[in-house]
């Protein structure tokens, strides 16, 4: 498959991926599962298999422990899991924000699927926001998305972009991402995870209040390096540097973004300081990292390899300000 997303829709200005295609705002949830491609339901079947026999055509043969998702649609299979795997449809993905949209004043941005089907999400807008020093503007968002090959629990996510560059980075707090995870073999109560995320969103303000102390704390030359052959090379500040460094392409890469190359490197809050060691490897990962497609960089970003990289470079530099 050349890509991933198969469709996608987006409000106001193109999404940091650069894909999809806009709506005008506040469409009905209705407008937006057709234009957003999640008009279609997971479907199941039994396994069945055929085992050849000596003589003839073979015999079918079923398996019960397990079953087939496939799309109502286009009849194309997902994947196959358990009996005990807990669908979570596409049209509940966008349902879960039909009262946060209606009543608590957030507004669908971003909604779409990935792999053919096998994963999907929609992003909205909280509301909340804020500011550093030199206009530098950080809105907040809650991503909820699913699958439905067991590569995804259904994960509702707190998670910010910085709206200078379209970095995106979850709110992580203590070292761990305020997300609410609901394994597949449980069933998904919408109402559940919200009340769950009353306590995760309420934390906007803390990590905002870290996110200032890192656009406070200048940075040298030498503690860029040591963060950047940390984070990209698990070179520790104090362990000797190898003639050969692994990542040296993204090393020189995320130091060039840092030291003004980057969207927003030179805003008051990012230049030289922690914040701006940050956003030059969230920069990478979201925009420049090397990766088969678009589709896949994004996949990545948000729950893969690189979302991990992210909440890395986070970590780190929240140490500095420790």
């Amino acid at each position: 498959m050349a890509h991933l997303i198969d469709t996608m829709a987006y409000v106001g200005q193109t999404p940091w991926h650069g894909l999809g295609s806009p709506l005008s705002p506040r469409q009905p949830l209705e407008v937006w599962q057709r234009e957003a491609g999640m008009d279609w339901t997971i479907q199941e079947s039994p396994v069945r298999f055929m085992a050849d026999t000596i003589g003839n055509l073979g015999t079918i043969h079923s398996f019960p422990e397990q079953k087939v998702l496939y799309r109502s649609d286009t009849k194309a299979a997902l994947s196959v899991v358990s009996q005990r795997y807990q669908v979570v449809q596409p049209r509940e993905v966008l349902e879960f924000y039909r009262d946060l949209t209606e009543v608590s004043g957030y507004a669908l941005e971003t909604a779409g699927v990935l792999k053919g089907g096998r994963k999907f999400w929609a992003l909205a807008r909280t509301g909340q926001s804020a500011v550093l020093k030199g206009h530098d503007q950080v809105n907040g968002y809650l991503l909820l998305a699913t699958s439905c090959d067991g590569t995804l629990a259904t994960t509702a996510t707190p998670t910010t972009v910085r709206v200078v560059c379209n970095n995106t980075l979850t709110i992580a707090l203590d070292g761990a991402p305020r997300a609410i995870k609901v394994p597949h073999n449980t069933r998904f109560d919408p109402q559940a995870v919200k009340k769950q995320l009353g306590i995760a969103v309420s934390q906007w303000d803390e990590f905002m209040y870290r996110m200032r102390h890192l656009a406070e704390r200048t940075i040298q030359p030498h503690e860029a390096k040591h963060y950047f052959l940390d984070v990209l090379c698990d070179i520790p500040p104090n362990g000797p540097t190898p003639e050969a460094l692994p990542n040296e392409r993204a090393l020189k890469k995320v130091e060039s973004l840092f030291e003004g190359g980057g969207r927003g490197a030179g805003l008051e809050a990012a230049k030289g300081t922690a914040w701006g060691l940050l956003n030059a490897v969230t920069e990478y990962v979201d925009h420049e990292r090397r990766a088969r497609s678009t589709e896949y960089r994004m996949d990545s970003a948000w729950f893969g390899q690189g979302a991990t990289l992210k909440q890395k470079a986070l970590d780190h530099a929240l140490r500095l300000v420790a």
